[in-house]
């Protein structure tokens, strides 16, 4: 698929096809899709944790998501936890941050990840939907996750029932001043 296709394709979408499935080597490459995004002084600090089960994507869905969000990942093949590694990101070595922005650039660094992620799953077939409403405390005592490690977003993934309509986006000069 073209780049620009492949953009133009994307959507966040919240109604998946029933008895889809997805491979561990399929989300392998989302995954390394992502490790390829550029991360401050190439500290790979992102972290995922996948739910193939429909045990673990229940929980997710019941335990830790507000219902609106629970009914838009029905169906889907997987649910990722995307997280990072604190106090790496931003930082030099001694332990204090490069500049203002400090722990933030790890929240950065990960959006750039999710997003070749979501990009990666769109060209080999799948959707997502990334969402941030979640109960950190249940999803990081159900999946071990490491008090260490910060949780970003949820990503579900599945195939779409139906397209989306593309919202209105705003265009470069609506943004941008040259100088």
């Amino acid at each position: 698929m073209e780049y620009a296709q492949l953009l133009e394709s994307r959507r966040s979408i919240r109604k998946f096809k029933p008895g889809m499935k997805i491979s561990e080597d399929q989300i392998k490459e989302m995954i390394d899709a992502a490790i390829q995004a550029p991360t401050w002084k190439n500290s790979q600090t992102g972290r995922y944790y996948v739910a193939l089960s429909e045990e673990k994507m229940n929980f997710i869905r019941n335990q830790s998501l507000p219902s609106f969000n629970a009914a838009n990942c029905e169906n889907a093949v997987a649910i990722i936890i995307t997280a990072y590694e604190t106090k790496r990101s931003g930082f030099e070595r001694d332990g204090n941050p490069t500049n203002e922005l400090g722990d933030k650039w790890g929240v950065y660094d990960l959006g750039l990840q999710n997003e070749n992620l979501i990009l990666k799953a769109r060209e080999i077939g799948y959707d997502t939907l990334i969402m941030g409403i979640r109960n950190v405390d249940m999803l990081k005592s159900e999946f071990d996750i490491p008090e260490s490690q910060e949780i970003v977003s949820i990503i579900s993934v599945g195939v779409r029932e139906a397209d989306a309509e593309k919202p209105k986006r705003k265009t470069p000069d609506d943004i941008t001043r040259f100088f």
